[in-house]
């Protein structure tokens, strides 16, 4: 198992908070709401529904939201789906290469127990 960071850690303890709480049944935007309320308990700085240019081979294509941008290091994509499926994962991987970022977390509230991937930009360009 990958180790994580300490920023993974406390946003993947925030979602687990969440789904405890509620379970699984609602629409992503309550518990992008909820997960708002528990990133204000931590001292993280965050934004939600951010817009993010969209960048391809340097050139500004459009804009898309961000579900969370902490840290002004990490995307959050949130899923409230039965099960997390490829396409999502690959969804997530083409937002931070678009998004221009290191690292996102794929968080999935859907499911029966909390769903969450770490994800990584493989095209070595992103900003430092």
């Amino acid at each position: 198992m990958m180790e994580r960071d300490e920023l993974t850690y406390k946003i993947i303890g925030c979602a687990m908070k969440v789904h405890n709480t509620l379970g699984n049944g609602f629409q992503e935007v309550i518990y992008q709401r909820c997960l708002a309320i528990e990133l204000l308990k931590t001292e993280l700085s965050f934004a939600r529904e951010v817009e993010q240019k969209v960048y391809y081979e340097g050139a500004e294509v459009g804009t898309r939201r961000a579900d969370f941008i902490v840290e002004n290091c990490l995307v959050i994509e949130l899923k409230a789906l039965i099960n997390l499926e490829d396409v999502h994962l690959a969804q997530a991987k083409n937002y931070l290469t678009a998004y221009n970022f290191e690292k996102g977390l794929l968080i999935n509230f859907g499911a029966t127990s909390l769903q969450y991937k770490l994800v990584f930009n493989t095209n070595k360009n992103y900003k430092k």
